[in-house]
Parts: structure tokens; C-alpha cells; sequence
């Protein structure tokens, strides 16, 4: 066989090569593939620290650091008292859910101001959860959605979400025209996402209720209610409603033009 390939060789080369004949190479002659000749790899402290690039499943989601804050306000009795909370790691939605990708699932499009870009509204706390389930994600719980919406680990205590200025960050009631916008206009919080002030109010999994002075960690809220808990400020809405600490409520089955949602997956 080694003979065979010996002359074989010589035939296709015009005799300028014979194999296992150092002498017989009479041009360049490379050995290609091999792993040596591979250039190294060096990793960068830099590289090393960088997160990892994203999974397909997690298009569109901002990472949230998981840490300890400080939840709730003492403006209102309804925001008191403010308590400890700790939550591990999670992704959340980039944008609030648009009402492109909420028809492309569910099939149909219950909004009332038509735009693919703008977020879904009219929804149901019992259709937001439907969504969620069917793209293999939830709704947050009030505590992820209000860290996520403070900046998470790179909070700068602003009073809305990304800034103290509501028209950097917001579609509310004296710039929105009295309508909802397309999401991402306006400027990110601190950790890259847009809207958790204004537009729409955002459904959380949560029931409605007071809550616990005591430290807490990854909160769930009540175990039953009679509302669900939404979070944001509207289009339609003043400033002291998209404040971050600030917290309303809708019934599971209400639907509004000025409610819809953003979804979170565990890490």
C-alpha cells in the first residue's frame, strides 16, 4: 500500500515530491491541521471577567446580579415600612412584552392603541401569566421588579427608574399625548432597561398586600388576596405614580388600556 501511495504520488507531483523522502522535496512543503501548529490562546484579565454571552433563551433579557436592598417607601402606609430584602440572581425583560410578540404567541392582540413596537395592554394578570408560561418564563414578584427597577447593584437612589428627571425615562401624562409608546424610547436605568417608569403599569405575580418588617429573602408576597399587584405608572399617569417604590393593584381578571407586563427567568 505505502508502495502504491509512493508512486502515486510522484505521478500527480510530476516527480517533484516522493512521500517518506526528506531529499525528494524539491518546493514548500507543509503539514496542515495538526494542533501544533494552532496559534496559542491567551485569555485576558479582562475577557475572563466579562459575562458570558447570552443564550438564545435569554434574547432581550438583562441579567440582575442578585444582592440585598432596601424595599419600599414611608410616604404612604401602603409602602410601609421599608424592610431588607434579599434575592438571588434572575433575568428580566429588556423591554416590556410589545404587542408583536405577544400576538405572535397568543394569537391575537387585545391592545388599544395598535402598534407592533408598543407594549401589549389590555391584558389580564391570568393572560400575562399565560404568556409567560407559554414562552417558558414569568411574571416577576414585586421584590425583582423593584430592585430591577432601582438599578439592582449599581442603584444610584434615583426616584424613577434610571433617573430623577421623569421625561429622561418616561411616557406619562405630560409627554405622552395620551397614548402608549414604543418601548426603549426613552433612556435605560442603570442596569440597561427601559420603561419600568411610565408607559404601562406592569403586572407582578404577587398578591396585593401590606407588607413584612422583617428581613426577607427572595419574597414571594401573601399566599391569596383578591388583587394582584402592578407596578410602574402609566401614560396616563403623574410623575408620583412611576416613582419606583410607588405600588398599585388590579383584579387577576381586569383588563386596561394602561396595564401590561414584562417577563423574568431564573438564572
Amino acid at each position: 500500500m505505502f508502495k502504491r501511495t509512493r508512486v502515486n504520488v510522484q505521478k500527480k507531483s510530476n516527480n517533484k515530491q516522493t512521500p517518506w523522502d526528506a531529499s525528494s522535496l524539491t518546493g514548500n512543503f507543509y503539514f496542515v491541521g495538526g494542533e501544533s501548529n494552532k496559534p496559542e490562546t491567551v485569555t485576558t484579565k479582562e475577557e475572563m471577567n466579562e459575562p458570558p454571552a447570552p443564550l438564545p433563551e435569554y434574547e432581550n433579557m438583562i441579567y440582575v446580579q442578585g444582592g440585598t436592598f432596601q424595599m419600599g417607601t414611608n410616604d404612604y402606609d401602603n409602602k410601609k415600612p421599608i424592610h431588607t430584602v434579599t434575592l438571588s440572581d434572575f433575568y428580566i425583560g429588556k423591554y416590556e412584552v410589545t404587542q408583536n410578540e405577544y400576538e405572535r404567541v397568543m394569537g391575537t392582540n387585545p391592545s388599544y392603541f395598535k402598534c407592533s413596537d408598543c407594549p401589549v395592554e389590555n391584558v389580564s394578570w391570568n393572560d400575562a401569566v399565560e404568556y409567560a408560561r407559554k414562552v417558558g418564563k414569568r411574571l416577576p414578584t414585586e421584590a425583582e421588579w423593584e430592585y430591577a427597577a432601582r438599578g439592582g447593584n449599581k442603584n444610584n437612589n434615583y426616584k424613577y427608574s434610571g433617573s430623577n428627571s421623569l421625561d429622561n425615562v418616561a411616557w406619562y401624562n405630560d409627554n405622552s399625548g395620551s397614548k402608549t409608546h414604543s418601548v426603549g424610547t426613552k433612556q435605560a436605568n442603570e442596569l440597561g432597561i427601559y420603561d419600568m417608569s411610565g408607559n404601562v403599569w406592569e403586572w407582578c405575580n404577587d398578591w396585593y398586600g401590606s407588607y413584612s418588617i422583617s428581613s426577607q429573602s427572595n419574597p414571594q408576597g401573601p399566599t391569596s388576596g383578591s388583587s394582584r399587584v402592578v407596578r410602574g405608572g402609566s401614560f396616563d399617569y403623574d410623575g408620583f405614580n412611576c416613582r419606583v417604590g410607588n405600588r398599585s393593584l388590579y383584579t387577576p381578571v381586569d383588563r386596561d388600556g394602561r396595564g401590561g407586563f414584562r417577563v423574568v427567568q431564573d438564572k
